[in-house]
């Protein structure tokens, strides 16, 4: 059998995830009659410390519908340069929306206060206004690190002093509050806006949430249904999201672990990892001088029963997440390093 490292969307929903969709009570949710897409808004809400919720296909929708509730045609937005927004959204940012994306190099992912005020855009006839600050929780292509409590209460004091808002690309959002220690409505709390994935980590097979304020949300339901994202009878996805938020969340410090025993087992087969970088469900590693060839790589990983994804610009990303067990992890660590030597 495989092990599946790609990413942690590869999941399987659990037997208790299926028997809720099998039953799940519905209605047309076009219509607000959707009693269980109901009860996953209101429980995500309450999760997150946030008036609402919004039940999306995706977290790039949820990112989108975000945007486009929160700025005008011609705005700018400012975000770290390698955040999912920018990289992996299609384009949206520009070609849905009609932003200016403003991109700053961080630090782990941190955008500096000093460096963001020093490119925001105030209102005038002449500049793309800044209306969002744009953050990611857990940082994606720099290995899952978080952003905690009192860097986002840093941020909002700037964003209060520079007359924009934040919204979080919160699709792990759960890794970093297990990770942290916190519960995920402190990470929210200095939020405008936060998106999360139910298809990351938490093994649904459909979904995200986007929250925020009452308004926000009201806006953000016809935004959704301007790009395709309107439901019928969406509870049929909503209860696999219910139960994850009941039975889901906890478990990801046994990713978490995983995670950190792949990182110290590639190093011990002389792969090159961060472990400081090491907070959470990713890891990545790059081959050290005199290593085969990535395409050679890949396939003595195949032939060794794992799935990676090619690397980008040099780096390859591992993923724990549930069904991976530590006889999974071992066994990962020897492939991995045995296809270094062939």
């Amino acid at each position: 059998m495989m092990i599946d490292l790609r990413s942690d969307t590869v999941t399987r929903p659990t037997p208790e995830m299926r028997r809720a969709m099998a039953e799940a009570e519905v209605g047309d949710d076009f219509y607000g009659e959707d009693p269980t897409v109901a009860r996953l808004e209101r429980k995500a809400a309450e999760i997150l410390g946030k008036e609402a919720a919004l039940f999306v296909s995706s977290g790039t929708m949820g990112n989108l519908v975000a945007l486009l509730s929160q700025t005008r045609m011609g705005d700018s937005i400012i975000c770290e340069r390698k955040c999912h927004i920018f990289c992996f959204e299609k384009g949206h940012v520009s070609a849905v929306c009609g932003l200016l994306p403003i991109c700053l190099e961080g630090d782990r992912g941190r955008l500096e206060p000093e460096k963001v005020e020093a490119v925001c855009l105030g209102e005038s006839p002449l500049y793309a206004a800044t209306r969002l600050i744009c953050l990611e929780n857990t940082h994606n292509m720099l290995g899952g690190l978080c952003l905690d409590v009192a860097y986002m209460r840093r941020m909002r004091n700037l964003a209060d002093r520079l007359g924009c808002g934040i919204h979080v690309d919160g699709a792990r959002i759960f890794n970093a509050s297990v990770a942290l220690g916190v519960p995920a409505a402190d990470l929210a709390r200095d939020a405008d806006s936060l998106t999360f994935c139910l298809s990351k980590g938490l093994a649904c097979p459909y979904g995200a949430v986007l929250a925020g304020s009452r308004e926000m949300i009201r806006i953000a339901r016809f935004k959704r249904h301007m790009v395709g994202g309107g439901l019928r009878q969406g509870g049929i996805m909503a209860a696999a999201g219910l139960v994850a938020l009941d039975t889901m969340i906890s478990r990801l410090a046994e990713d978490h672990d995983h995670a950190r025993r792949l990182a110290e087992g590639l190093v011990r087969g002389g792969l090159i990892v961060d472990l400081g970088a090491v907070e959470t469900n990713m890891v990545f590693f790059r081959l050290p001088d005199g290593a085969p060839e990535p395409e050679v790589f890949l396939q003595r990983m195949k032939d060794g029963k794992v799935l990676c994804n090619p690397p980008r610009g040099g780096n390859w990303r591992l993923v724990t997440h549930h069904g991976i067990g530590q006889a999974d992890i071992d066994q990962a660590v020897h492939s991995i390093s045995s296809a270094l030597g062939g």
